[in-house]
């Protein structure tokens, strides 16, 4: 059998979407006593998806936060399949933010872009000590759903979101799979029933979306809606007139 990344074809997938090569926001919001920065911690699965997870991403780096970020090993094939990418850094993960900063910007979001090997299970963000203002699963596989809501922490990624609900703190799973079976289901009860947010990526039509682009934002903002994260994507109803 022939290795999927032979056969799949990158530089097409990064053409369908300009989701990656977008700055995140025109205009980040000030930075003041009131209105500090956070830190996050993201985790990447082999779940379909990694446009969210690199949207994600552009946004809370261009707001000046400070994210932690840990991928899978199928996360990183998926990643490859979808986005290709080969290496994971700033620049792979987030191209049109990456390219839209100065070298002194450059280095303080590379700085901000705190990257943890999946198998590293001693890592901070394995630790309760560590303080966070969240953490969001995106994608999420069905794999990983159940790995965390059985509390089986083999791995960075799973221990790490263990760790988030038992500190109390938000842990947003955004599951991208379907149909779902019977386990995925119980395993949803358990995390929600635990303190998680399932927020699986389904987009709303109501606002006509006119790209992939829109769809991704759409998701993305929902996101950023549970981390209480400022954004101008759109995702909300309202000023539109009834028939």
């Amino acid at each position: 059998m022939k290795c999927l990344h032979t056969e799949s074809n990158p530089d097409a997938a990064r053409e369908q979407s300009t989701v990656s090569k977008r700055p995140a926001k025109k205009t980040p919001p000030t930075r003041t006593a009131a209105n500090p920065p956070r830190r996050f911690v993201v985790g990447v699965s082999g779940a379909s998806g990694a446009w969210y997870a690199q949207r994600l991403l552009a946004i809370l780096l261009e707001q000046g936060h400070e994210v932690h970020l840990v991928v899978s090993d199928y996360g990183k094939r998926l990643l490859f399949d979808e986005s290709g990418i080969k290496t994971i850094d700033l620049e792979s993960m987030c191209p049109g933010f990456y390219k839209s900063l100065s070298a002194t910007q450059r280095a303080d979001a590379t700085r901000r872009l705190v990257l943890h090997p999946n198998k590293d299970v001693g890592a901070v963000i394995a630790s309760g000590s560590f303080l966070h203002d969240g953490m969001v699963v995106i994608p999420c596989s069905s794999s990983s759903l159940g790995a965390i809501a059985t509390g089986s922490g083999s791995n960075l990624l799973t221990r790490a979101a263990m760790v988030t609900l038992k500190e109390r703190r938000p842990l947003i799973i955004c599951h991208r799979e379907m149909p779902l079976n019977l386990i995925d289901i119980r395993n949803m009860e358990t995390l929600a029933l635990a303190g998680a947010t399932i927020c699986s990526p389904n987009p709303g039509f109501y606002l006509l979306p006119k790209s992939i682009d829109d769809i991704i934002d759409f998701t993305v903002g929902k996101v950023l809606d549970l981390l209480k994260v400022d954004h101008d994507l759109k995702t909300r109803w309202e000023h539109h007139d009834a028939e």
